[in-house]
């Protein structure tokens, strides 16, 4: 497996890419090569047609003609599709000359070649250069003369002599071949564009030192793409869909062609991704883009989803950085800018050197709203495409097909996500797709269980394991009652054994020591706020959600493996209660009672007068990543330290993905009978959640 990172465009590194036979999903697009439809995919409508690129005399012609009509039918006949300049004779421009036949120019080209190489003469060959290197657009700018312009004909007789002479193009004609390269062919008739494909095919075919420049060059397309492409003089307009498709026929030409075609394509991908500062559209036309091309070279299927991972993650945690510094009305207004329609492919867009040109004049406050609006743009446009390429899979796919996805999701999730802290929703692809069956459900689960029990893991990797299992049973709608209470079995198991092996020497709350305890039991809390009811007696013996509402307080009882687990977790030594999310724990105090649990005040009001200067130097010694927040306690000036209240699978915000997650989560639910204002309880409440923060909260409907 080649890797993607490279270290000019600086991606996201140490990506492990799960096996061979996992790697591939079933609901890939057909190879377009083999047929002459290709399946859509992530959402992109487009038709890939088979184009016969053989050297054959219906395709291009192998004889002097190469297939074109002869010198005395005008173009017209031949282009019937494009719009051609009419001539009475076949001329070269304006100068009255006949044009020369195909073999001719072959013979040409051959010759300047030859007498280049050599070092005799390169006249002939800089005139091969210019022809190629000459731009009809720029014609009318620079007050270019008719005749300095090649005609289609000329044009495409010299590239059929350099296709026929393409072996001795080595490194000394250089120069000719970034001529080419770098020519306008996009916005050209069908034929050339057919002709222009096998020329860059068998070049690099026949001399690999070509391969990567070319792949360049296409994947250069693969964005946004330069106002102007597809619009040539006497040309008819080639759209955006179809520029795209051109584009992809010859990457996967070239991939098919050359062996060592898809490895070389793959680190070019990653080299070639939009900049952090492009713009919205290039970032989403790039992933859409690389997602199609998975379609034609499966293998690169874990090298490209792995890449928009790190992205996607990428661009999350910014945002999630940016929105720290804003106050609550200019995070409302950034949510509210951005709508799900406000990026639209396949149209030009002829406004957007004016909005360029109207950066320079907006003050630098209205600048940052800009980027980070910019930024949820290309996140929920990327992450959007994705939800819409594993989509089918999930929903059609065999079991094997949707267990080996999930597989690819969950290395992706191990390798990328879960060791980046503040990632706010990159990792809703995987909750919602592994709720598609309880087989998946058990798999993420069970996955995200042995990192936070596995004693060789790092400690903030267990910690971060054991917020993404608590807010995945907590927040997940289409988890059972019956996981929820297998969870929070082995939880409450997991720390008993913790307990154990942390009391004899604990001499009171020390996160940086214990902190697979705290993190363990603050998810046991966090479960038991949103899924208490699926944790009641009655839910064990049977009863629906609704049924347990009905019920009246004094009736609401719990099994004892509930309450056991409760009572020692939070009766330990270890003090949970001081180090856990203040948030989370005055929420459980509250509802405890309610619920006639158990009373957990008094601690509250005990842990208010510990002092913890005897772990003053915690913050130096604790890894940053644990996310440590510093609060002074009443009793003086000592600092305390909490987890955070991080739950990534808090309500999702994007605007134009959201509807892929919106009956996956479950939104916050009082206690039946309970009709105190939260704001006037005896326990803090939740911070609010409705935005694009990271913090833990509650979603009252």
């Amino acid at each position: 497996m080649v890797a993607l990172a490279t270290p000019s465009r600086n991606p996201a590194t140490g990506i492990r890419q799960p096996s061979r036979s996992k790697m591939l999903a079933t609901s890939s697009p057909v190879p377009i090569l083999k047929t002459a439809k290709e399946t859509p995919t992530a959402g992109i409508k487009h038709k890939m047609e088979d184009m016969n690129l053989s050297l054959s005399p219906s395709s291009s012609g192998s004889s002097d003609g190469e297939g074109l009509p002869s010198p005395r039918k005008r173009a017209r006949v031949q282009f019937k599709d494009v719009e051609m300049v009419s001539f009475d004779e076949r001329v070269q421009g304006n100068t009255g000359a006949p044009e020369k036949s195909a073999a001719v120019v072959r013979e040409e080209v051959r010759r300047a070649i030859q007498r280049h190489i050599s070092g005799t003469d390169s006249e002939a060959y800089d005139r091969i250069k210019e022809i190629f290197s000459v731009d009809p657009r720029r014609g009318e700018e620079d007050g270019m003369f008719s005749y300095d312009v090649p005609t289609h004909t000329t044009l495409r007789y010299h590239l059929l002599g350099l296709l026929s002479n393409v072996a001795s193009l080595d490194r000394s004609c250089n120069g000719l071949v970034n001529a080419v390269l770098n020519s306008v062919w996009l916005g050209r008739d069908e034929s050339y564009v057919k002709l222009y494909i096998r020329f860059l095919g068998n070049l690099a075919a026949a001399q690999g030192s070509y391969l990567g420049p070319v792949l360049k060059m296409l994947v250069t397309y693969l964005g946004e793409l330069p106002k102007g492409t597809g619009k040539l003089p006497g040309y008819a307009p080639v759209l955006v869909p179809e520029i795209y498709t051109r584009v992809h026929m010859a990457i996967r030409h070239i991939v098919h062609l050359i062996p060592s075609g898809s490895g070389s394509l793959s680190p070019v991908l990653s080299m070639q991704f939009p900049f952090d500062t492009d713009s919205p559209k290039a970032n989403i036309a790039y992933t859409q883009n690389l997602i199609r091309v998975i379609g034609y070279a499966p293998e690169l299927q874990a090298d490209i989803l792995a890449l928009l991972t790190e992205k996607l993650v990428k661009i999350d945690v910014q945002i999630q950085v940016d929105m720290d510094d804003l106050d609550d009305e200019e995070e409302e207004e950034v949510l509210h800018a951005v709508s799900p329609g406000a990026i639209v492919f396949g149209e030009d867009d002829d406004d957007d050197n004016a909005s360029v040109a109207s950066d320079d004049s907006i003050d630098a406050e209205s600048q940052r709203l800009k980027t980070i609006k910019d930024n949820v743009l290309k996140l929920d446009g990327m992450i959007d495409s994705l939800f819409a390429y594993y989509a089918p899979t999930f929903a059609s796919g065999t079991l094997d097909d949707k267990e080996n996805t999930l597989d690819l999701l969950l290395s992706h999730f191990q390798s990328i996500i879960l060791p980046t802290y503040r990632s706010r929703h990159s990792q809703f692809l995987l909750f919602h797709f592994s709720q598609s069956s309880p087989d998946l459900v058990d798999r993420f689960t069970t996955a995200c269980i042995e990192i936070v029990f596995n004693k060789m893991q790092p400690a903030i990797t267990r910690q971060s394991a054991a917020a993404y299992l608590a807010s995945f049973v907590a927040r997940g709608a289409h988890i059972s009652g019956e996981i929820v209470r297998d969870v929070f079995g082995l939880l409450g198991g997991h720390l008993r054994d913790l307990r154990d092996l942390y009391e004899p020497s604990c001499r009171g709350p020390d996160l940086r020591r214990y902190g697979p305890f705290y993190s363990t039991a603050q998810a046991l809390l966090y479960i038991f706020c949103f899924r208490w009811r699926d944790l009641t007696t009655a839910a064990t013996e049977g009863d629906s959600i609704e049924q347990v509402d009905e019920l009246e307080i004094e009736d609401i009882t719990f099994p004892p493996m509930v309450k056991e687990a409760l009572h020692q977790t939070i009766y330990s030594k270890l003090n949970p209660l001081k180090v856990c999310s203040p948030a989370i724990v005055s929420e459980f105090a509250r509802m405890s009672q309610h619920l006639n649990l158990m009373y957990v005040f008094s601690i509250l009001e005990t842990n208010k007068r510990i002092r913890m200067t005897s772990f003053r130097n915690l913050a130096a010694l604790a890894d940053p990543r644990f996310s440590l927040v510093e609060r002074e306690t009443r009793a003086g000036d000592d600092l305390g330290y909490q987890l955070d209240a991080y739950f990534p699978f808090d309500p999702y915000q994007l605007p134009r993905s959201r509807h892929w997650v919106e009956a996956d989560y479950i939104h916050w639910r009082g206690i039946p009978g309970d009709d105190q204002d939260e704001s006037d309880s005896e326990a803090d409440d939740f911070e609010s959640d409705d935005d694009l923060s990271d913090e833990t909260g509650t979603d009252e409907e």
